[in-house]
């Protein structure tokens, strides 16, 4: 009996095949769903049509279109997403996306969380799909800082309001008055006659959080660009333009992730 809680303890865990796909870097899971249905994907010499099929890595040999996959080199990448530019891998609108702005000959990379098309700024890609999941996981906390302007002269209440928890959460389905809308930190950076810019700090990963908590608050976006995620910064990246992290920014964003609980 020892014996067999031993090897259970130390079996590789079965996942799905779709997932399988995405956690060795080869498309993402949506991508791999597609694949697999159109029988393009075999689990030990045999077809499979299941994308939710159980698999062992690295003890089930799986190939795509009879070519075998391993795990491939992780990639990180920073990119500064203009405005207008969704970040689906394809759209059915034909609209650009942040693909056209990478450069050919990458393997494939997921964006890490998502900016809106009318958002701008730092985005992260990668096939690292477990660190990706933990960046976007609300339980690491991780600072987010934005740049926002505001169709009014910000003051004291405003900037008060935005970090208040607030029940007001417009009439979205996946608002829940349990866990309202706020901002960890907000601050002035410079108004006009009409329009302010905003600093507004999130440690959380709600959809389109900013823009519903100041639409609740009767406040129009002009603009929302996200200049920082933990203490990686976008800095003086050009708008359109990707590089690949340093090691040093790396090391430094798996830091700010929160220990592990024993």
């Amino acid at each position: 009996m020892v014996g067999d809680i031993v090897r259970d303890v130390t079996a590789p865990k079965r996942i799905g095949l779709a997932r399988a796909l995405s956690k060795l870097g080869y498309c993402s899971r949506s991508q791999a769903a597609v694949l697999i249905r159109a029988g393009r994907v075999t689990r030990n010499g045999r077809i499979v049509r299941d994308p939710d099929a159980p698999v062992r890595i690295p003890q089930d040999r799986i190939a795509v279109d009879g070519s075998p996959l391993g795990k491939s080199p992780a990639i990180y990448l920073i990119i500064n997403k203009p405005r207008g530019v969704v970040t689906t891998a394809s759209d059915e609108k034909a609209r650009a996306t942040v693909y056209d702005l990478l450069q050919p000959g990458l393997p494939w990379v997921g964006p890490v969380g998502r900016l809106d098309k009318a958002s701008e700024g730092l985005l992260l890609l990668t096939n690292d799909s477990e660190w990706a999941a933990r960046i976007a996981a609300p339980s690491s906390h991780l600072d987010k800082k934005y740049h926002v302007q505001v169709d009014c002269v910000a003051d004291a209440r405003l900037l008060a309001s935005i970090t208040r928890r607030s029940a007001l959460d417009g009439d979205l389905p996946e608002a829940n008055p349990n866990q309202p809308l706020r901002a960890k930190h907000a601050r002035l950076l410079r108004h006009g006659d009409k329009n302010s810019w905003l600093e507004i700090t999130l440690d959380e990963g709600k959809n389109r959080q900013i823009r519903r908590l100041l639409e609740a608050l009767q406040v129009r976006v002009l603009r929302l660009v996200r200049i920082s995620i933990g203490p990686l910064e976008l800095g003086d990246l050009q708008k359109g333009a990707s590089r690949r992290l340093t090691p040093e920014e790396k090391t430094a964003i798996d830091r700010a992730f929160p220990s592990p609980t024993p």
